[in-house]
C-alpha cells in the first residue's frame, strides 16, 4: 500500500516545487525533510502538529516530486530557497521543524533571520562535520533512509522491496543523476556550526541515542552552542528518531509547541 499524498505545485526560483499545506490557526509552522527524503517521510511530524497551526512542507529541489536544481546547490543555496518559499507564501514569521539536512538548513535561518523565527525544532541534524570519512556517511545516510521511507510508503512486501533494491542498489542512492551527487558532496562537506551562536529563538533539539549518521555527540554540540536550547534524547532511537519513538516524539513536540 502506497501512501498517497496530494501535493500541489508552485514555481520557486524557476524550479517546479511540490508542497502541501494544512490550514489551521494563524500561527504558521514549516517542516523541512532531510537529505534523500521528501514530504512523505515527514508526514508523521506533519500530522503531529497541533490544529492551531497552519502547516507547510515542501520537497526540496532534487527530492520527491520537485524538479532538480539547474545548478549545484549547497546548504546555503537550500537556505536561500527556503527564504524564497517563505516569501512566495507571504510567511513573515513561523515555527520551523527540520530533520537531518533540514535541521542544518534551519541553523542558517535561525542565525541570519531571527525576526522570522518563532521557535525551532531540530531533529537528528547535520551541520557539525563528522569525524568519520565521507564514504561511510553516504552509505548510512542514503541507503538506510531510502529503505526506511520505501517501507513506510510502500509496505514491506517482497515485490516492493525487490523493486527498491533494483532502483537503489548502489551505495550512493542519490547517484540517480549527476547533479544531485555533486550537491551531496558539497553539502556533506559544509559545516554550519559558526551559525549556532547567533541563534536566538527558543530551540528544541531531539536526538536518537543510536543515531549513526549524526551521532549524539553532535546533538550535544548543538545544545552547548545554541544559547536558548534544550536537548531531548530518545533512547533506543536512530537517525529517524521521530519514526523510531513516535509516541515520545509526539508528546515532546506538543508540549514545546503548547
Amino acid at each position: 500500500m502506497k501512501m498517497k499524498i496530494d501535493k500541489e505545485f508552485v514555481e520557486i526560483d524557476g524550479i517546479k516545487t511540490a508542497y502541501i499545506k494544512r490550514k489551521g490557526g494563524e500561527k504558521v509552522l514549516v517542516i523541512l525533510h532531510g537529505w534523500g527524503a521528501y514530504i512523505e517521510s515527514i508526514m508523521p511530524i506533519f500530522n503531529a502538529i497541533p490544529e492551531g497551526y497552519t502547516v507547510y512542507a515542501y520537497d526540496a529541489p532534487g527530492f520527491g516530486d520537485s524538479e532538480n536544481p539547474k545548478e549545484v546547490m549547497g546548504t546555503y543555496d537550500y537556505y536561500e530557497f527556503l527564504l524564497k518559499f517563505l516569501n512566495h507564501f507571504k510567511i513573515k514569521k513561523a515555527t520551523f521543524v527540520g530533520h537531518s539536512f533540514g535541521g542544518k538548513t534551519l541553523t542558517i535561518l535561525g542565525s541570519r533571520n531571527n525576526d522570522r523565527v518563532e521557535k525551532l525544532i531540530i531533529i537528528d541534524a547535520s551541520g557539525v562535520l563528522p569525524k568519520r570519512k565521507l564514504s561511510y556517511y553516504t552509505k548510512v545516510y542514503s541507503f538506510k533512509a531510502a529503505k526506511k521511507f520505501y517501507m513506510l510508503t510502500h509496505g514491506n512486501n517482497e515485490e516492493a522491496m525487490a523493486k527498491f533494491y533494483k532502483k537503489h542498489g548502489s551505495d550512493d542512492y542519490q547517484a540517480a543523476d549527476g547533479i544531485m551527487r555533486k550537491c551531496f558532496v558539497k553539502v556533506v562537506n559544509e559545516s554550519t556550526r559558526d551559525e549556532f551562536k547567533n541563534i536566538d529563538a527558543e530551540t528544541l533539539l531531539i536526538w536518537g541515542d543510536k543515531d549513526e549518521a549524526t551521532p549524539l555527540y553532535m546533538g550535544k554540540i548543538f545544545e552547548e552552542e545554541i544559547k536558548n536550547s534544550g536537548l531531548v534524547v530518545l533512547e533506543g532511537a536512530g537517525h529517524y528518531s521521530y519514526l523510531d519513538k513516535f509516541g515520545q516524539f509526539n508528546a515532546v513536540i506538543n508540549s514545546f509547541l503548547g
